[in-house]
């Protein structure tokens, strides 16, 4: 979104943007050498022909320092998004690829080539909203390189141009709040939440999701009845059956009882409810039957 973009970069972006041919974002990619860029095409940063790293900088989030440097700060936590919540299992793949090459430019001190991107929807939300789509990709004629790697506080710095400069501790304050970039300290405060309470937080979720639709919801996990929460219409008529399972904080995974799976093969109405983010404004679920729920996220298999 132009609005969210510094005017020094928008101006560098729109000058690119109304040059020359118009391409689409994997042609672009393609352009400048990634192979097979249509099935790579979901991913942020690219190993492209020579060894060249090529990585998505999000134009909204690029910072000028006062003497006119251009810096990216990249968050080094794979598990959470940008302005907070789970990322999904893909997008933790997606973050630790891409945060891979861009180790490998460090470690072999190779310029970056970036892809300035441009989104549609408020660029906070561009991980959490099924509906984001690039908006716009145009190539930087400049090369970037990573100025700073800093795993203790889980960030590192893209920078645009000559080496030799890095952002202040004043410049990383006012981009970590620009960008939503966790620090180590929040990330561990989250990871604090006990099971217990992402718990709770998932089953007060559900609750009040099936509630705003006119649905009863009850509490019978103290039953041991294989399931937790019994969802029924306004005539008393149960409609699911839920084992329900939160995730969030340093809860990342699951298991299912033999009460629990023994419902499961009773098939309808039991289900299985994943609720990710459960302690999050963010919060999301999804329903698992019998001979899906193995692909639940977090599930943990007896082997």
């Amino acid at each position: 979104m132009d609005k969210e973009i510094d005017p020094r970069v928008l101006a560098v972006f729109d000058e690119k943007r109304l040059s020359g041919e118009k391409h689409t974002p994997v042609e672009i990619i393609s352009k400048m050498g990634v192979f097979d860029a249509r099935t790579q095409a979901a991913s942020s940063a690219w190993l492209a022909t020579g060894d060249n790293v090529i990585a998505t900088v999000w134009a909204e989030l690029v910072s000028v320092s006062e003497d006119g440097h251009w810096f990216y700060l990249e968050s080094l936590d794979t598990h959470r998004r940008l302005g907070g919540g789970e990322r999904s299992d893909t997008q933790v793949q997606r973050a630790k690829d891409r945060l891979q090459l861009l180790q490998f430019s460090l470690d072999e001190e190779r310029p970056l080539r970036a892809v300035l991107q441009a989104n549609r929807v408020p660029i906070l939300t561009i991980e959490s909203d099924k509906a984001a789509k690039v908006s716009v990709r145009v190539a930087d004629d400049e090369e970037w390189h990573v100025a700073l790697w800093d795993a203790e506080r889980k960030l590192a710095a893209l920078v645009r141009g000559p080496r030799g400069w890095v952002p202040s501790e004043a410049d990383i304050t006012e981009a970590r709040s620009k960008g939503a970039v966790p620090s180590a300290a929040e990330a561990a405060a989250e990871s604090d939440v006990s099971s217990d309470e992402v718990q709770v937080a998932a089953m007060a979720y559900l609750v009040k999701y099936f509630s705003s639709y006119g649905y009863r919801a009850e509490t019978v996990g103290s039953r041991l009845f294989g399931y937790d929460l019994e969802v029924s219409d306004k005539k008393g008529t149960t409609l699911l059956k839920l084992a329900v399972k939160g995730l969030g904080g340093g809860t990342r995974s699951f298991t299912l009882s033999a009460e629990e799976r023994a419902r499961a093969a009773e098939g309808h109405p039991w289900r299985l409810a994943v609720v990710t983010d459960a302690t999050s404004t963010a919060a999301a679920h999804k329903l698992y039957k019998d001979g899906e729920y193995e692909s639940a996220p977090g599930l943990e298999l007896d082997l």
